[in-house]
């Protein structure tokens, strides 16, 4: 039988039981009503006509009024006959109230009077009581039926109670409990509901599809393990060192390259803790405390210097997150990470050497051009002799591009310093006007020529700053000419310094043509220039301006709108107050 049908079947039957306890309760109710109206309609209004009739023989000799109420009584009596032997009592009632009117002191007549009318209340108090008896035996009758078939309804209620969830949601608990093993990769689970209904239905087709997924895990199985081995032999032919771990860093593969790296065997990588790991092997610790420090999920982690086979090797560390989202499911779970360590030895090498070549080239190139520039000065002095013209416009020609050679001489230098690792910063206290002072002077050819106008806004009582004097002007320096560049001719540049905090914030705003936004990420980096630039540069400025700011412990930004111009931020720290003596 379907389950459907059951249902059906059951609570069909419980509302007709229902129907029927309110059929029983209605007919019994009429019953009782209808006895109870009977006693008071055919009984009790003869006992009250009875005694009404008595109480006017009382004063049936001497007032008028008592006769008229006695014939009155006894009129409704006359229509109220409803009990055997009433009839014949009743005619006898009669005849002696008329006798008893023709003759009113005949005392037998009126004894006789009154024993027909007490025999005409006995009549109906018997019938009270019987159909008093009656209806208590129709309320015990309504009682036992309504209580049968109450208990029946109460019954069956309480069988559905019990017996419909345990078979309805007992087999869905299991259904649900039998698809997470299913959905947990456990296809060997089945159902066994040894019922004829829809969820024996239901479990016949999950056993079908159970076993379906058996079959098919089992037939791709050797496919995994094919795609498996592929994935090992093609980790393990890569260059690059690859430690794979899972979420409890649990070395999961190493290759070939991570195991020379680490100058560990396979067995002593795969199964074990990376944790465990680096308390026996320098190496390992260094990268799990690189990994750690850096606080960051996954990305590239910069530069990792390794000593391999006594040779020293540079590699570029990069952590990859492992996360997957599990059939049915919505989030991403993490499941482990690739740490891969990408050999950048030859790089490194070819770096080093070009930094290498750009200093040497650059301090030999800056002493013939100090050279030139000297000779260019003599040639200026009077003394030496006069020029004409075209030898004077010559000679400044000379001079411009000296000037520009050897600026270039000296970013490639910086430049050099930076890349190599060699730049010494001198840490001194400075007063933030000094450095101000330094580069207007310093550009003030340069900005009368374009005649710009320098609005300079210092906030008064600035904190001395912990800087390096001649790195920190050379920044302000380029900062300004650059703006300079870059302006109208007629223009404003702002120069303004307050303080925020622990670091005094320095901001150089111009209003020339500004810089797309495409490009504000790449502005501080190597030989960048922005794209269809007309101006003359090396790119190297802002590169050196952001090395020596970070190098004092500082920090500079960018802010630009295209056409508006731009404005450059630089925080320097504020100096720590010196000990009271």
């Amino acid at each position: 039988m379907k389950l459907k049908a059951k249902l059906t079947f059951w609570v069909g039957f419980l509302f007709f039981m229902i129907l029927l306890l309110a059929i029983v309760s209605g007919y019994y109710v009429y019953r009782l009503k209808k006895d109870t109206n009977n006693i008071l309609v055919d009984n009790y209004n003869t006992v009250h006509y009875s005694r009404n009739m008595l109480l006017a023989l009382e004063d049936f000799r001497t007032s008028n009024k008592s006769v008229q109420l006695f014939e009155y009584n006894l009129r409704l009596q006359n229509r109220n006959i409803t009990e055997r032997g009433e009839q014949e009592v009743n005619e006898r009632v009669n005849r002696h109230f008329l006798n008893l009117k023709e003759d009113t002191k005949n005392v037998s007549v009126l004894a006789d009077l009154r024993k027909d009318i007490f025999h005409l209340m006995y009549l109906n108090m018997q019938a009270i009581e019987h159909k008093n008896d009656v209806a208590n035996a129709t309320a015990e009758k309504a009682i036992l039926a309504i209580s049968i078939v109450g208990a029946i309804c109460f019954m069956i209620a309480f069988v559905l109670l019990i017996n419909l969830p345990i078979a309805i949601a007992g087999p869905m608990v299991q259904l649900a409990d039998s698809i997470k093993q299913i959905a947990a990769g456990n296809y060997k689970m089945r159902l066994h509901f040894k019922r004829r209904d829809e969820l024996g239905a239901v479990s016949k087709s999950f056993n079908t599809m159970a076993q379906k997924l058996e079959e098919y895990t089992d037939s791709n199985l050797g496919k995994i393990l094919q795609h498996k081995k592929r994935i090992e032999a093609l980790i393990d032919n890569m260059h690059d060192a690859v430690i794979g771990i899972d979420q409890e860093k649990t070395v999961l593969f190493a290759n070939t390259p991570a195991c020379l790296i680490s100058g560990l065997k396979l067995v002593e990588l795969e199964g074990e803790n990376l944790e465990e790991i680096a308390s026996v092997n320098d190496l390992i610790k260094n990268l799990l405390n690189k990994i750690n420090s850096l606080h960051q999920e996954s990305g590239h982690l910069g530069m990792f210097q390794v000593c391999v086979a006594g040779k020293q090797n540079y590699f570029d560390l990069e952590v990859i997150d492992i996360n997957i989202v599990p059939t049915g499911e919505e989030g991403a779970q993490f499941i482990g990470q690739f740490i891969l360590l990408k050999d950048v030895t030859r790089f490194k090498e070819r770096d080093v050497a070009k930094t290498n070549f750009i200093g040497t080239v650059s301090h030999e190139l800056k002493t013939p051009i100090a050279s030139i520039r000297m000779g260019i000065q003599l040639l200026e002095n009077k003394r030496i002799g006069d020029l004409n013209q075209e030898q004077q416009d010559l000679l400044e020609g000379i001079a411009d591009d000296t000037a520009r050679l050897l600026k270039i001489t000296g970013e490639l230098l910086d430049i050099a310093q930076v890349e190599s690792g060699a730049i010494q910063m001198r840490l001194t206290e400075a007063a933030i006007e000094s450095i101000v002072d330094y580069a207007l002077l310093a550009n003030r050819s340069m900005f009368e020529q374009k005649q710009i106008r320098i609005d300079v806004e210092l906030e008064r009582n600035l904190p001395m700053v912990l800087i390096d004097r001649e790195k920190a002007a050379w920044v302000l320096t380029n900062l300004l000419s650059n703006a300079i560049r870059y302006s109208d001719v007629g223009g404003v540049i702002a120069i303004a310094a307050k303080r925020m905090g622990a670091r005094v914030l320095l901001r150089v705003e111009d209003h020339g043509q500004g810089i797309p936004a495409q490009y504000l990420m790449k502005i501080f980096d190597r030989y960048f220039r922005v794209p269809g630039s007309t101006k003359e540069g090396t790119g190297l400025g802002l590169s050196i301006s952001k090395e020596f700011i970070e190098s004092m412990g500082g920090e500079i930004d960018v802010q630009s709108v295209l056409g508006s111009g731009s404005t450059f931020f630089v925080y320097l720290p504020i100096a720590p107050p010196r000990p009271s003596a």
